[in-house]
């Protein structure tokens, strides 16, 4: 298997974490971390299930990896995530010293490997990532806008049968 359909499959996982994560009415984002080769942790977006602002994809897939691997050192591995990472999440990849990231979508608010801000590169860092972009990021980015534009319309029916009709 070649590095992009390698890069392909491994994002496949990911979306079926994000879709997990859809049927938990949180925002469809998921991940998953390989080392040498073999999945070693997956994770999906649990904020409003859990009530707790930090349980991101990546930051759950990377505590899981951890205890996996016996160090907070995710040498050789490779982050696998849906939506660009966040500040907070880039700044655990960092931490964790994981050497490349794999994103689907970029995130154009809150994106701090390309968009915002090029925290995985910044060569001030004690760290630097491998980042690899765009991959099946029209999917990705499908699952997201399908998403919030359901919450949207949601929101408004509620709003509209809250409203009472004038007489």
């Amino acid at each position: 298997m070649n590095l992009n359909e390698q890069d392909q499959h491994f994002m496949e996982l990911a979306i079926a974490e994000a879709k997990k994560a859809e049927v938990l009415g949180e925002v469809p984002i998921g991940a998953v971390i390989v080392h040498r080769g073999e999945v070693i942790a997956r994770a999906h977006n649990l904020r409003e299930t859990t009530q707790n602002a930090v349980t991101h994809a990546e930051i759950s897939a990377i505590q899981d990896a951890c205890a996996v691997i016996g160090s907070w050192r995710l040498e050789e591995t490779t982050l696998y995530v849906t939506l660009e990472p966040c500040p907070m999440c880039a700044g655990a990849i960092l931490q964790s010293r994981i050497p490349t990231v794999v994103y689907g979508a970029r995130d154009g608010k809150a994106g701090c490997v390309d968009s915002l801000y090029r925290l995985l590169n910044d060569e001030r860092f004690n760290h630097e990532c491998e980042v690899r972009d765009d991959v099946l990021g029209e999917q990705c980015g499908a699952l997201l806008t399908n998403f919030f534009r359901a919450l949207r319309e949601k929101k408004k029916r509620a709003k509209k049968e809250a409203t009472p009709e004038a007489e």
